[in-house]
């Protein structure tokens, strides 16, 4: 069996999906959210999408883990690799619950989880398949520093590709720099209040 490591961030811990952390996912897959990953689902289908995501740590020694906020341990969605039948290549996948997107979330566990795959795994490189019409996610791959790659296969012939640059080019890069600065000014305030000279 895979033991599923535990990865640590500012603000979140990336763990193991639990059967605790289903009704937050089943509630995110059954609602017009999951308009662009194949949803919205019945009941029955997300619960073999959640039973699939665990599973698949099994079958190809990674996956997706539950995002946790570090404070308060609620769950805040799924991030990691994704690779079932017919995927062309490994991808590298999230998803936000509602009432915690724009805070930076998806970027700080999407960020961590490829650093794992790309310096503990050996990952030469991954894509992410996306919905054309989800411009958030699309806004998110480009500042991870992904590049649309119209050569590249899709899932199904109605997403659109978009790759994620290779450990070498994102070591020491402006595109690392990038996401440092606004993980840090998601998690307070860069610069501090200028104090008053007393009079």
């Amino acid at each position: 069996m895979t033991d599923i490591p535990v990865i640590e961030t500012r603000r979140l811990i990336l763990s193991a999906p639990e059967p605790a952390d289903y009704p937050k996912f089943k509630a995110t897959f059954t609602s017009y959210r999951a308009r662009f990953m194949g949803g919205p689902l019945n009941d029955y289908e997300a619960w073999m999408l959640y039973a699939a995501e665990i599973g698949h740590w099994q079958i190809r020694g990674f996956g997706m883990w539950m995002i946790h906020d570090r404070e308060t341990g609620a769950t805040c969605g799924m991030a990691g690799g994704w690779q079932p039948a017919k995927w062309p290549e490994r991808e590298i996948a999230w998803v936000i619950w509602p009432e915690v997107a724009g805070r930076g979330i998806a970027l700080e566990a999407t960020h961590a989880a490829r650093a794992h795959f790309y310096d503990t795994m050996g990952w030469t490189g991954a894509v992410s398949y996306l919905d054309p019409r989800n411009y958030d996610s699309i806004r998110l791959a480009e500042r991870l520093g992904c590049k649309r790659d119209p050569e590249a296969a899709s899932v199904d012939g109605h997403d659109v590709v978009y790759r994620h640059p290779a450990p070498e080019k994102l070591k020491n890069s402006q595109i690392a720099d990038a996401i440092e600065l606004e993980l840090q000014s998601h998690a307070g305030p860069i610069f501090g209040r200028r104090e008053e000279a007393p009079a």
